[in-house]
């Protein structure tokens, strides 16, 4: 994502502004030389009225320092048996890392305080082992980090808690980012790691919905990346106590906070506790929306090229497929009355969204409207992707003969010897398309 673009960028601040964002950052990705940059993007946030909370790890630094120390560390992310040794160590680093992140908010002109928020209680026996140390999540001072965050105070929360007595336990840092961004109804939590996201059978996981995730986790867990199981496991949680959406990205790309952020196709992966989708048709507004998304199209010459000019004098043929208000494929259906035939045309999906069935629904969608103007036939014109009608969407090869003598004039201009496609609009349609508003 190019920052110069600040259109890319505000068209999200109405959106966003106010929301309270949390960001569970590894201890390894506070120790990578990345993290100045990631302090920069969090300065961005703030000044775009984002609320931002941080939670912080220390597994690579109590890592480091039971190497450096020759102690014995019993357990180093938070997740199984702490030992006094353990605590110890865990206390150190943990301090080292909220001053690290605190003196890095301060040099950016950011007001910080470490937040004694969490309320824990021990973990105890498991098994017939005392988990000594380790506590988990009881409750969150909501209140506390309210109040800091209305002071535009960045709240940073270490990896521990406190019983009513005082008493320390170490807590999981993915745990407390969940019980957080569930007590200050947080629009987003991400976790920023050491790896590019949830990875499955090798291939990055761009988006999936908390359904799909928790299926997987419970039936095919082997299918993922081991180091990615546990952050998986956390967003399913987040996503049942209300956030919308949690993201796992790399915290080592330089702006991939802001790239994940401020655009559609992100860096990392996205889980969402629910998807907004809607076709409606396309606003003035929308047309460098339109153009953007076809521009790697028209440039291989997959789509015709069509100026901001064309789309606006036929603004009223364009769709545009919404997923939470983020147009992510488009499609025209352009009217031929007199024969009473439609063109489905600029049909395209980003590649972000491919393979979600998306083509279909936008086809779908196009037919069913063409039926209710009372057309009789769908066509269609491709050079490269005419494969796609006729074996998914049931379109049939055609001829010249079979386009408006309008189009024909129009078809036989353009030198691109089109393909030409046709369907037969047969009623009643059994398949209802995603629900349209206009």
């Amino acid at each position: 994502m190019k920052l110069t673009d600040l259109r890319g960028i505000l068209q999200y601040v109405p959106r966003f502004r106010q929301k309270v964002f949390v960001l569970s950052l590894d201890g390894a990705v506070v120790a990578d030389e990345n993290f100045a940059n990631i302090l920069l993007d969090i300065a961005l946030l703030r000044s775009l009225n984002i609320r931002v909370v941080l939670v912080h790890g220390a597994a690579a630094q109590i890592a480091a320092m039971a190497l450096a120390s020759q102690r014995p560390a019993s357990d180093l992310d938070g997740r199984g048996r702490t030992d006094l040794a353990t605590l110890k160590l865990a206390l150190a680093a943990s301090s080292q890392v909220t001053h690290e992140i605190m003196e890095g908010l301060s040099s950016n002109g950011q007001r910080a305080a470490y937040a004694n928020a969490v309320i824990a209680r021990p973990v105890g026996i498991i098994q017939g082992i005392d988990q000594e140390y380790t506590g988990k999540v009881e409750r969150v001072d909501a209140e506390l980090l309210q109040t800091l965050l209305e002071s535009r105070i960045i709240p940073v929360v270490p990896p521990l808690g406190f019983d009513g007595d005082g008493k320390t336990f170490r807590v999981n840092s993915d745990a407390v980012a969940v019980s957080i961004a569930e007590s200050l109804k947080a629009a987003k939590l991400i976790y920023m790691t050491t790896r590019d996201g949830l990875v499955r059978h090798g291939q990055l996981i761009h988006q999936i919905q908390v359904d799909e995730l928790a299926e997987l986790l419970h039936y095919r867990r082997q299918e993922l990346d081991p180091e990615g199981v546990s952050k998986a496991i956390y967003a399913v949680a987040a996503c049942r106590v209300g956030v919308p959406r949690v993201h796992v990205i790399n915290g080592k790309v330089d702006e991939g906070l802001l790239a994940e952020i401020f655009s559609n196709e992100g860096i990392g992966t996205l889980i969402h506790a629910s998807e907004y989708q809607q076709i409606r048709r396309a606003l003035k507004k929308d047309i460098r929306s339109i153009l953007t998304l076809i521009k790697s199209s028209v440039a291989i010459e997959e789509l015709v090229k069509r100026t901001r000019l064309t789309i606006e004098k036929q603004l009223d043929d364009y769709y545009i497929f919404e997923i939470d208000r983020n147009p992510v494929a488009c499609v025209a259906l352009h009217p031929y009355p007199a024969e009473k035939k439609g063109e489905l045309a600029c049909l395209y999906v980003d590649p972000s969204h491919e393979n979600q069935g998306i083509g279909r629904k936008l086809v779908s969608f196009v037919e069913e409207k063409a039926r209710d103007m009372g057309f009789a036939e769908l066509i269609t014109m491709s050079t490269q992707t005419f494969t796609y009608f006729q074996s998914k969407a049931g379109f049939t090869e055609g001829t010249v003969q079979d386009l408006p003598p309008s189009r024909r004039e129009k078809y036989a201009q353009s030198g691109r010897n089109s393909k030409v496609l046709v369907k037969k609009l047969a009623r009643p349609v059994s398949a209802k398309p995603v629900r349209s508003v206009e």
